[in-house]
């Protein structure tokens, strides 16, 4: 079973989520939160599989829910979930350890599919927010003149880790390697990519298909 945290401000919403989590059989929704203090507390009471956070809600956004999370060492795999077409809150989201990012408007099939995808440790983003997004982070910076270079099978791991939300020492650790070595992996990926921050990475990974 996946244990889930809940986060929602609307209980209609709330009940909606908690009805389509119970048909696929192999979903327990742990504990449920109304705001952002709840989501934090039940999430750092709770330890879930998965957090299915709403990125809008009083006492404190879904990103800055993950921040705090993220600053008490308490961050789970989170799924972000909005009415609103939002290519900043995806920005944002990435920015403070979302693993994936999708609308409301889903079908439960395809829900279930990123809650499994999701908790299973990959990355899951909305492709048509995912190439807006990607315009928008570039828009600043001149398109690299040459073709992204194939990634190893290792440094494509660094990637997936990266958009976890995961710092150098954590995926270090993760991979049981040596921290400058991730270093070096991440300056690489950088540069086959074309792109110079891991936000921006994780984007050209996901227009790429590495992720």
């Amino acid at each position: 079973m996946i244990r889930i945290v809940l986060a929602d401000d609307q209980a209609l919403v709330r009940a909606g989520l908690r009805g389509l989590l119970a048909l696929a059989g192999d979903f327990d929704v742990v504990a449920e939160a109304a705001d952002g203090p709840q989501a934090i507390e039940c999430t750092q009471r709770a330890r879930p599989d998965l957090l299915l956070l709403d990125v809008r809600m009083p006492g404190g956004s879904g990103i800055e829910v993950l921040r705090e999370l993220q600053r008490r060492g308490a961050l789970v795999p989170t799924l972000l979930l909005t009415t609103f077409d939002d290519d900043e809150a995806l920005l944002e989201g990435m920015r403070a350890g979302a693993r994936g990012f999708m609308l409301k408007d889903v079908t439960p099939e395809r829900l279930y599919d990123a809650i499994r995808r999701v908790a299973a440790g990959q990355s899951l983003f909305r492709p048509a927010l995912t190439e807006r997004a990607l315009a928008h982070a570039a828009a600043a910076a001149p398109p690299p003149e040459l073709a992204p270079d194939a990634l190893t099978p290792r440094e494509t791991e660094v990637l997936r880790l990266m958009a976890g939300g995961f710092s150098n020492k954590e995926i270090a650790r993760a991979l049981g390697t040596a921290e400058g070595t991730i270093k070096n992996h991440v300056s690489s990926l950088l540069s086959k990519l074309g792109v110079r921050d891991r936000t921006r990475a994780v984007l050209k990974g996901l227009q790429e298909g590495y992720l």
